[in-house]
């Protein structure tokens, strides 16, 4: 008798294999893959909004070292900015120049804490020699005398319509030096301090700082007077006053101040003649009379950074805080720390 066995599909085999690999391996491996992917995006979503609250809880509050009782006040950061931006520029500047000062003073902040100078159990002092100016209300509503309300809520609504804003440069705050009168045009921060540039900052001009009581300024001093003034910083400093040449200026800056002058047997810079002779800026010129010397000076501080009648005369141009900021700080972002 013959057995007849039936015929099987080689490619029945092979389909069922396959069907097998998918149930048993290659399903599961999909769902796995999308698992852990959905998890990844979660940590980092999850990391990423806890850097941002541990960002804003960081300089949420300061802590302030009252230098005249060495007293530290713990207060929060916007409220802090309003007594600066109080004690730093005059409040009848316009709103939009008060937003610009506010968002310099934050960003100032900020940077010292992380890289300036420590002082114990403080972030920063309210010393402007060593900081930045801090007036409390009670002192500032004294010299205003009247409409005080008034004029600290135009503070308050500066500090406030800016808050958080910094200015950064590669993601990082930057130093964001600032004064009074640049006298139409900023400095670069190697002819005031020496040491190396910083890319932000630049000569960059301004109009109209002219029409400011702090663009001009003179001090006559007597030649015994300034003879007194250098033997104070050099022992062995002599000047022969019959020489034409006794004072001369030998070399400016890229900002027209002076970098260098001769006096007597002396090359200083004018920087250290500004600080020598308690001049408003290194930006000067001189007369002699006699025995007089009379120094004719341009511009109020070093000159460095945002220049405060600059950005008011800006701000009347029309100027936003922003735009303004972008003037005197150069290949910035303004950014906010809240987000």
């Amino acid at each position: 008798m013959k057995i007849l066995v039936p015929k099987v599909n080689k490619n029945y085999f092979i389909y069922f294999f396959a069907s097998m690999l998918v149930v048993l391996i290659i399903i599961p491996i999909c769902f796995t893959r999308k698992f852990t992917f959905n998890q990844e995006t979660d940590n980092v979503e999850q990391k990423t909004e806890e850097a941002q609250i541990d960002y804003g809880v960081k300089y949420k509050t300061i802590n302030l070292l009252h230098k005249n009782d060495n007293s530290v006040e713990t207060i929060e950061l916007e409220e802090y900015l309003v007594n600066v931006v109080a004690g730093e520029m005059p409040v009848d500047y316009e709103l939009e120049a008060l937003k610009a000062q506010a968002t310099v003073a934050r960003t100032y902040t900020l940077y010292q804490i992380e890289n300036g100078k420590k002082h114990d159990n403080a972030d920063i002092c309210d010393d402007s020699n060593c900081c930045q100016a801090w007036v409390s209300k009670e002192k500032r509503f004294e010299r205003w005398g009247e409409n005080q309300e008034e004029k600290w809520e135009k503070i308050r609504t500066a500090v406030y319509a800016s808050a958080g804003d910094i200015i950064t440069y590669q993601g990082r705050p930057i130093d964001a030096f600032f004064h009074s009168n640049s006298g139409g045009s900023t400095e670069i921060p190697v002819n005031v301090w020496g040491g190396t540039n910083y890319p932000y900052l630049q000569v960059v001009e301004t109009s109209g700082e002219e029409n400011y009581s702090q663009y001009y300024s003179e001090i006559e001093l007597s030649t015994d007077e300034i003879e007194k003034k250098m033997k104070e910083k050099y022992n062995d400093f002599s000047i022969n006053w019959n020489e034409e040449d006794s004072i001369k200026i030998l070399e400016y800056t890229e900002s027209s101040r002076i970098r260098t002058i001769k006096i007597g047997n002396k090359n200083i810079s004018g920087v250290e003649a500004r600080s020598i002779f308690g001049l408003r800026s290194s930006n000067f010129t001189f007369e002699r009379n006699d025995n007089k010397i009379k120094f004719k000076v341009i511009g109020y501080g070093h000159g460095v950074g945002l220049s405060q009648t600059g950005s008011n005369t800006l701000a009347k141009e029309g100027k936003n805080y922003k735009e303004i900021i972008e003037h005197y700080y150069k290949d910035i972002e303004i950014q906010n720390i809240k987000n």
